[in-house]
């Protein structure tokens, strides 16, 4: 049976951190910092229970921090361009290096990551990594690159605003002068001349608050300044660079890249890059961070497996969870990958986008439910899941450089109040309900084969009437599902509706007896089905009902 992808994002410096002192802006010895180990053999089984077979470890590259860990050999980085206490986990330092905040002996490092990759395998799950190809942290050095391995930078040419073979673009003749005060309380300011281009496509020395001050963006041999003019032949000295990184994590034994901003890096580079790093280790994945639909199939032609779904999938369930629109809309999103649709990862939660329970979104987890059983069965394509999502976390902190806006925070040392309490067995009567629910349906999306290895057919061309109840159907071999969800906080009954054309499609027998159980609650109802007639079903507030019978 096909193994359809339940990928779980871990924030790893946040994840097993049970220091509860949460101070707004707090260092690592005040608030604390989950660590590798965290990940025990017991918590790593919990996880592949709920259904999931990959985890997203975030952030375990070393990158910029404010925490002092000279005494290690590891360079400090300037505070006036490190975003928040722990910094951003996209502003590497090191592409060959373990962020020592997630160790136990900072020393073993990359020894404490081989072993949680081993005890990840051990549990039955395989490890994803992050890949950030666009840019690097503005005083970015590598201290552990292998022997003969030159540095990013190394043999750039800076009096050059763009050279195909410098690794880096530059402003020749001008100074970094951002808008903010570059002591940041230090002795001295710090100084970068002539200035780098900021990740963000920022090709000038004075980034604003809102650019991505804290990274220079790296030279895949476009010329930005000419219109974006691709030079690649002969292969820029980028592309070599970091495939050679690319490889050196694959060799760690990992089975899968996040590429952050993938399409911020022309497609040519990852056509090559992939098929270096692919003809050794087949069976790694990637998955891209692309949020213009025009190209998606750009990308993954040039190598990618998976893709983010955010600008279709994600923001129209956004909007029908929140009412601004109807169910309807989820038929639009999936037609518009059609053709692509098991290479487009779902999800409802990530890093970078705002909790379902904070009040920026839907305010209440239990909105997210028929959000998620959309998500997860309506097609064989991969689901991602956010730690904490399971238990409706809010992410209505304001942590520190990260304010109160409903995510949670990736720049801050900090305590995830549900993940806490949930390793305490303290969670309340609605999160456990919470819980229970993403266990069965991430269980039923990894397990039935209707899901795993069915045909979709949607339902909801032929029950156009209803704008907050959605239907489709999933069926293999014998096996077959009609799944109904109800986007509203009322109790409705849908009168689903089954036309001709499913039962040829599908090849369903006509029936005046049919024996469902609803595998969310085990039980039984007995229904007649025939063309172009209805199926009664009755749906609780914000719930589904997944009825399973034989075609």
């Amino acid at each position: 049976m096909k193994e359809k992808i339940v990928l779980y994002q871990v924030f790893t410096r946040l994840y097993g951190n049970r220091n509860t002192t949460r101070k707004e802006g707090g260092t690592l010895d005040e608030n604390g910092c989950g660590k590798l180990n965290d990940f025990t053999p017991t918590t790593l089984k919990k996880i592949r229970e709920m259904g999931v077979s990959h985890i997203w470890y975030t952030g375990v590259i070393r990158h910029a921090s404010q925490t002092d860990y000279s005494a290690y050999g590891i360079p400090r980085q300037h505070p006036a361009i490190v975003k928040g206490k722990a910094g951003s986990p996209y502003a590497i330092t090191d592409y060959y290096d373990i962020d020592p905040d997630l160790a136990v002996d900072v020393n073993q490092r990359m020894l404490e990551f081989k072993q949680l990759v081993e005890r990840t395998h051990k549990a039955g799950m395989k490890v994803i990594i992050d890949f950030v190809p666009n840019h690097v942290a503005r005083q970015y050095h590598s201290v552990c690159k292998p022997e003969g391995v030159k540095d990013l930078g190394e043999g750039d040419n800076p009096s050059k605003g763009f050279d195909p073979q410098n690794n880096f673009y530059y402003c020749p003749g001008e100074r970094f002068t951002p808008y903010f005060d570059l002591y940041h309380g230090e002795q001295e300011p710090y100084i970068e001349e002539p200035a780098k281009a900021t990740g963000n496509d920022c090709f000038h020395n004075a980034p604003g608050m809102n650019d991505w001050y804290e990274t220079v963006k790296l030279n895949y041999g476009v010329d930005y300044y000419a219109g974006r003019v691709g030079h690649f032949n002969p292969i820029p000295d980028t592309w070599s660079k970091m495939t050679d990184i690319l490889l050196f994590w694959a060799r760690q034994g990992i089975d899968g890249f996040r590429c952050d901003m993938a399409e911020m890096v022309p497609a040519e580079f990852w056509h090559w890059a992939t098929d270096k790093v692919k003809f050794i280790h087949p069976d790694i994945i990637f998955i891209g961070e692309v949020y213009n639909p025009a190209e998606y199939r750009h990308y993954l032609g040039a190598g990618f497996d998976y893709l983010y779904d955010k600008v279709g999938m994600y923001d129209t369930l956004r909007e029908v969870i929140r009412g601004n629109q109807s169910v309807q809309a989820i038929t639009s999103a999936w037609q518009q990958t059609d053709d692509i649709r098991d290479h487009m990862l779902y999800f409802l939660e990530n890093h970078d986008e705002q909790r379902i329970a904070s009040s920026f979104f839907a305010g209440d987890a239990r909105k997210g439910v028929p959000g998620l059983v959309v998500s997860a069965l309506l097609q064989q394509n991969p689901l991602m899941i956010y730690a904490g999502q399971e238990y409706g976390e809010r992410g209505m902190d304001q942590e520190g450089f990260s304010g109160h806006d409903g995510r949670t925070t990736i720049f801050d040392y900090w305590n995830i109040d549900t993940l806490t309490r949930a390793a305490s067995r303290k969670l309340t009567k609605d999160e456990k309900a919470l819980a229970t629910i993403y266990n069965k349906v991430l269980t039923i999306a990894r397990t039935e084969k209707a899901v795993t290895n069915g045909v979709s057919f949607d339902l909801m061309y032929v029950n156009g009437d209803y704008h907050r109840q959605y239907a489709f159907l999933r069926k293999a071999g014998s096996e077959v599902l009609l799944v109904v969800v109800n986007f509203d906080d009322l109790p409705s009954t849908m009168d689903v509706t089954i036309p001709a054309h499913a039962f040829d499609y599908l090849k369903l027998k006509e029936r005046k007896n049919v024996t469902a159980v609803d595998l969310l609650t085990g039980k039984e109802i007995k229904r007649q089905l025939y063309r172009d007639c209805y199926v009664s079903v009755d749906l609780e507030p914000l719930g589904a009902v997944i009825l399973k019978f034989k075609a």
